[in-house]
């Protein structure tokens, strides 16, 4: 996902930034753009939002004099978030994204507002955002608020380890609250940042993922003893498919020179969830590839209104903030990446089904010991849970605003259903590595490939073998850690 040079980074950590500045050039042109709309306002026109009501209101004219206020009434009357808190790391994709677009030059904010979101980022003062509250259109416009209450001094921030009012922390850094000018309200709340933020962090997620499913799903399968033919290059080439080429690319790679590949096999075919890795998995990448093409997009767009198009001496509404490129696409993802779960749980359950010489539930001295019988229930009821999460949510629409907001993208709920279910896929995960791991075990003294048995010593490092039943919520909890780092720090 590539993000103009105008915005500069510093190192990057755990998939953000930690830290964000902006070049002189980038800047001046926020100036310029902000200059050329405070000359237009001395014309005494009537432009949306800028002096107008919002919303079936954009018909009641603001006096000069009020429009400060009408815009800290914007931000404070939104800011009608509900539910759960944000995770800090999408708010901080929120602040670098709403930066990012009003850098662009053609929202008509002041440099200070966009330099006092680079300093939140930062300094580590994080607005506290909810969850519930967005549409998906008119922009982000709940969530955006919670976002902006720290400008006026106003909400709550995480700061330094705690939640604490913004006043207060904008105090420990020194920093004056500003009194928003005309436009700036509307232009930090309208705009896809909340779905966009969360949008980034599951691009991230999910190459992490899907990366890991192609390992683990090669390991269960030395443990299942499966054979190789299903992966031949010619296959794969004969159907085509990017996705589906690269997945079986992946698994001959985790399978070459195992040990295991040359003991002999009884069976004729594989069942479909490992014979079928490379269609299943391979169609949720290309589904991943034309998400990241989307998003990619998103990111680097102008999705405020109304935009002050300086170059054109024009002030136009629009209706860029509408979020239906980006709830199609988390509904999408959503869809392909709880397919990964779904496949894993049935290699979850053929490896603890007794089959091909593996003891019932992978449990030395079964009976007396139930081995991995719940972590392969728990497992398929993470998985059912995905399927109602990928209920699209892009297909609903309710009317508001008194009927002149009356088509909505629902992307924010698709954002939020997505995050829950690239949780979930990683959770499913977990539970296939252990029993590959376990299944294993149970192979040895033969070897499966160099690259595969890094990995099970990197996981055995963490759990142990288990010998006999023990609360396996604990090993659970490891092993979904495991999966946080990429599968390339293991090799």
């Amino acid at each position: 996902m590539q993000i103009p040079e105008h915005i500069l980074f510093g190192e990057w950590e755990n998939g953000l930034p930690t830290s964000i500045s902006l070049s002189e050039a980038a800047m001046a042109r926020v100036a310029h753009n902000r200059a050329y709309l405070a000359e237009k306002l001395k014309q005494g026109k009537v432009h949306y939002g800028i002096n107008t009501g919002f919303g079936s209101l954009c018909n009641v004219v603001v006096s000069n004099d009020e429009l400060s206020l009408l815009q800290e009434n914007l931000v404070c009357s939104h800011a009608c978030g509900f539910g759960d808190m944000v995770p800090i790391d999408i708010v901080r994709w929120m602040l670098l994204l709403k930066v990012k677009g009003l850098s662009v030059g053609y929202s008509g904010v002041r440099p200070i507002i966009i330099e006092r979101l680079v300093a939140f980022y930062n300094k580590g003062i994080i607005p506290v955002v909810y969850e519930q509250g967005s549409l998906g259109a008119s922009g982000d416009l709940a969530p955006l608020a919670h976002m902006s209450l720290p400008l006026l001094g106003k909400g709550k921030v995480h700061y330094k380890g705690a939640i604490i009012d913004a006043l207060t922390a904008l105090k420990a850094e020194g920093i004056e609250p500003i009194a928003l000018a005309a436009k700036e309200g509307l232009a930090l709340l309208n705009g896809t940042q909340f779905m966009s933020g969360y949008g980034s962090w599951a691009l991230q997620k999910a190459k992490q993922l899907m990366a890991w499913a192609d390992a683990i799903a090669a390991l269960s399968g030395e443990g299942f003893m499966i054979k190789s033919d299903p992966f031949h290059h010619s296959i794969h080439s004969l159907r085509g498919h990017q996705g589906q080429i690269e997945t079986a690319a992946n698994i001959r790679k985790y399978l070459q020179g195992s040990a295991l590949q040359n003991a002999h096999k009884e069976q004729v075919q594989d069942p479909y969830s490992f014979r079928c890795v490379p269609q299943v998995h391979g169609a949720s990448k290309d589904a991943l590839r034309h998400y990241e093409q989307v998003v990619t997009t998103e990111v680097n767009a102008v999705t405020d209104n109304p935009l002050v198009l300086h170059d054109e001496d024009l002030i136009v509404s629009g209706g860029n903030f509408h979020g239906q490129p980006m709830a199609l696409q988390l509904d999408y993802l959503a869809i392909a990446m709880a397919e990964l779960a779904n496949i894993s749980e049935r290699r979850t359950y053929l490896l603890v089904s007794g089959q091909r010489n593996l003891p019932p539930f992978l449990a030395p001295s079964a009976g007396l010991n139930s081995g991995f019988m719940i972590a392969q229930y728990t497992a398929a009821s993470i998985v059912s849970q995905n399927k109602q999460y990928c209920t699209p949510a892009s297909v609903d629409s309710i009317v508001s605003s008194n009927g002149q907001e009356d088509h909505v993208s629902m992307g924010a709920n698709a954002a939020t259903k997505l995050y829950k279910v690239l949780n979930n896929v990683q959770r499913v995960l977990a539970i296939e590595l252990l029993c590959a791991a376990q299944a294993l075990d149970f192979r040895r003294p033969e070897k499966t490939s160099e690259v595969l048995e890094k990995v099970h010593a990197a996981l055995r490092a963490q759990v142990s073998f288990m010998d006999k039943d023990r609360v396996l919520h604990e090993d659970m909890i490891i092993a979904e850690r495991f999966l946080d780092k990429e599968i390339s720090s293991y090799l």
